[in-house]
């Protein structure tokens, strides 16, 4: 490690706080650095260890060896050292024959781990990074993040699984990145099925490469919910000496084929991955006279699933886990175990899944309070005779000294009919009452205690005595009901109100009799059903369905005034007008579909100089305050301009007049226009609007917009003008966005439509605006519509 001074800082200064943090990170990457090489070095001797062991050479003979291996494969030192860890098998030496290493290609071990062609220089590059990164990797879920790591920007790998074979010849998932933990929990045990990719690829010992979905997803039903989340998975056994026990899966969201260089890199990555496999501590081993022990002879003996287990406690005094002192066979059976030895072992070692489920929770109650605990039945997948079958189980917990003894009941089937039934009622908020005309005994289920709100130790109430639990205003019908029902047979379905401790219920009583041979009725079964919640749904939809009936009439009726309003401040002309020179057609259209009349609107008028002013402008919102604000603008504007404010400086003001009306959050967007005759001068300025369409000599352009902010967004807006000169025969288009705005389609595909529209109907002789705006208008208008369509007459019609 090397130090760096530190310039002490003169008195009275400050200490070079960011000098400090550099040196501090220098020093922390360099102590990172030795660490790694410390590691590096260890998997290095390791290996050469193993060589030393296995062929009874020296250390600068195992060393030159794995040098030659690893310049022959093309690998780096540490690579060979790991793939060398993985393969290794010994070899035991004849008589009279060299104990040297055997060179390369040469037995000695388990395989020859040279590949038959040399990978691509950037897979070795790759596996050279890998190499050296194993060194930091502790555990199997540490190896598989590693490897996510190293795959995911390569071949945009998603996730990867690693599989180890269990001794009954399921799988168990040793490690994982890229799923959740519940994921991980759910397929932590896979049982022995025949098809699974992993399985096979253990059994042939050769990858499996699944490419396409759909006859993938039939062939491979591990991790398919949903099917389509992996559209491409490997599965590759790492190399061991004899049948491989551990498939390393790298899972793709992508589609399509593992390309050579992929299957290279991949291969090249489970050979070093051998390694680090088998550097990782195995489960502990039961002690030999485990065997023999008699509470282990007397679990053997039973025909239950149960276990012994004992207390592991950790430094604060909480328990941590649970040793398996004792278990059946069919306990390994139900936990997904089956042919192990449990006993001696971790509960969570083999099951961690376990402390997240409620059986958990149970052992725990159970072992501070000496409380038996029973859980809720729950369903378990048995694999028998290689048929997969649903059974149902209850697991029971209860202390023996300082110990707690685990059993698993299986339900038959008249169990499970009866857990059903109390999960109807339970779900369904009723239970059932039976009520005895002969000997006027009642008894109810337990859910009908509850849907009264009754003490089950106070006892059902006799089917006379019911009308006395609903209120008073309920009661006589109830009353006539029941009389009716033990008179005559008659069956009914009332609903009636009780008072409990938590307020008015609803409840909803069917009941009908039983008679005997003679037709005389004997007994009364019935239904009581909560009602409650349905009853409180019924009242909040009629309110809520009044409250929009009034709404809507109010809506109705603000849409109407609007729309008066409206039409006083914003006359039509039933035919073109002539200003300054110009033939100026308008057009106002309002939306058609359930929206209040909005702000839209235009001026066409003709100043005391014999100019044109020409606006169009559109307030965000909609009903009767969109309109007073249109209103507001569309005169005030006008009289500014008449008397001699700028385009610009209208605009300012009219900012200014929006930021301090009544609703200071009100926006509006305009188009300005001042038209002059001699010299067909027009010169316009705008707010946020759309700029105006210009029709010339058959083609269209939209004119470029000057500088302008949207009125009533800021206290300091820019505004700009621009010019444009018209000719004989030009037509001027000025719309508000209604035109052209249609959503789910953007503005600016609705602005070329209405360029081509024009140009079509140029090209057609046929240029009405009515036309227009049929072409470019949907069925079912949104928005409201203003059109101001400006023609320069040619000389001839002048």
């Amino acid at each position: 490690m090397t130090s760096e001074p530190v310039t002490p800082a003169e008195p009275g200064a400050a200490p070079d706080l960011v000098e400090l943090a550099k040196i501090v990170a220098r020093q922390r990457a360099e102590l990172d650095r030795l660490r790694d090489q410390a590691a590096m070095s260890a998997v290095v001797e390791r290996a050469k260890g193993a060589v030393m062991a296995l062929t009874g050479c020296s250390a600068d003979a195992a060393d030159e060896w794995l040098l030659q291996r690893a310049k022959a494969a093309r690998h780096t030192l540490l690579e060979e050292c790991w793939i060398t860890l993985g393969s290794l098998a010994p070899a035991s030496p004849g008589p009279g024959e060299a104990t040297e290493p055997a060179g390369p290609g040469t037995t000695g071990f388990g395989s020859d781990v040279l590949p038959e062609t040399a990978a691509p220089d950037d897979v070795a590059i790759a596996l050279a990074r890998l190499g050296q990164a194993l060194v930091r990797v502790m555990t199997p879920h540490d190896l598989a993040r590693c490897l996510l790591e190293h795959l995911a920007p390569d071949m945009a790998a998603d996730t990867v699984m690693i599989y180890a074979r269990r001794p009954d010849g399921g799988l168990e998932l040793i490690g994982h990145a890229g799923i959740d933990d519940r994921l991980a929990a759910q397929w932590s045990q896979v049982p022995p099925l025949s098809g699974l990719a992993a399985l096979d690829a253990l059994r042939t010992g050769e990858p499996r490469w699944l490419e396409d979905l759909a006859p993938d997803e039939r062939r491979d039903p591990l991790l398919g919910d949903p099917p389509e989340r992996w559209r491409s998975r490997a599965w590759l056994p790492v190399p061991a000496t004899g049948s491989a026990e551990v498939c390393i899966g790298v899972l793709r969201g992508r589609a399509g084929s593992f390309t050579p260089r992929d299957r290279a890199h991949l291969r090249g990555v489970a050979g070093l991955c051998a390694g680090r496999l088998r550097a990782f501590d195995a489960p502990p081993e039961r002690a030999e006279d485990a065997a023999t022990d008699a509470v282990q002879a007397l679990f053997d003996a039973l025909p239950i699933a149960a276990m012994l287990l004992s207390p592991l406690r950790a430094a604060s005094g909480e328990t941590e886990d649970f040793r398996v002192e004792a278990a059946t066979s069919r306990a390994g059976d139900l936990l997904g175990r089956p042919g192990e030895e449990l006993a001696g072992r971790r509960l969570l070692e083999f099951r961690p899944a376990l402390a997240h489920e409620p059986l958990w929770q149970g052992c725990l109650h159970t072992l501070a309070t000496g409380e038996p605990y029973e859980s809720e039945p729950f369903a378990h997948e048995e694999v028998v005779a290689g048929i997969a079958a649903l059974s149902t189980y209850s697991a029971r917990v209860a202390q023996l000294e300082d110990t707690l003894v685990v059993t698993w009941i299986r339900h038959g089937s008249s169990d499970r009919q009866e857990q059903r039934l109390a999960d109807v009622q339970r779900l369904g908020n009723l239970g059932w009452a039976n009520w005895s005309l002969a000997t006027q005994e009642a008894s109810w289920s337990t859910q009908v205690f509850a849907v009264f709100g009754r003490d089950p130790a106070h006892g059902p109430v006799p089917l006379t005595e019911l009308p006395e639990l609903a209120l008073p205003e309920d009661a006589p019908a109830l009353t006539r009901a029941v009389r009716a029902l033990v008179q005559e047979g008659r069956a009914f379905d009332l609903p009636f109100r009780v008072r409990t401790s938590g307020g008015i219920r609803h409840l909803r009583l069917v009941a009908e009799t039983v008679a005997d041979m003679h037709g005389t009725p004997v007994e009364v079964h019935g239904v009581v059903q909560d009602m409650t919640a349905r009853r409180r749904a019924e009242l909040a939809l009629v309110e809520s369905e009044q409250a929009i009936l009034t709404q809507h009439d109010v809506l109705q009726a603000e849409r109407t005034l609007a729309a008066r309003l409206q039409h006083a401040l914003l006359p039509l002309a039933n035919r073109p007008v002539h200003l300054a020179g110009l033939r100026v057609e308008v057009a106002y259209l309002p939306a058609q579909s359930d929206v209040h009349v909005g702000g839209d609107w235009f001026s066409a008028v003709e100043l005391p100089e014999g100019d044109a002013l020409l606006v169009v402008g559109d307030v965000a919102g909609h009903g009767v305050d969109a309109v007073a604000t249109m209103a507001q603008l569309r005169f005030t504007a006008k009289g500014m301009v008449i008397t001699g404010s700028s385009l610009t400086g209208a605009l300012a003001r009219l900012n200014t007049l929006l930021l301090h009306s009544r609703d200071s959050h009100a926006t509006a967007t305009m188009v300005l226009a001042r038209y002059e005759p001699r010299q067909r001068r027009l010169v316009w300025a705008q707010a946020g609007h759309p700029p105006p369409l210009l029709l010339r000599d058959g083609e269209v352009r939209y004119l470029s917009r000057p500088r302008g902010t949207l009125l009533g967004a800021t206290t300091a807006p820019v505004f700009g003008e621009a010019e444009c000169r018209l000719l004989p025969g030009d037509r001027l288009i000025l719309f508000t966005d209604g035109l052209v705005e249609h959503p789910p389609e953007s503005i600016d595909r609705g602005l070329g439509r209405l360029a081509d529209a024009v140009t079509a109907a140029h090209a057609a002789g046929s240029g009405s605006l009515g036309q227009l705006l049929a072409q470019m208008l949907p069925d079912e208008r949104r928005d409201d519509v203003c059109v101001v369509d400006v023609r320069v007459p040619r000389v001839r019609e002048a």
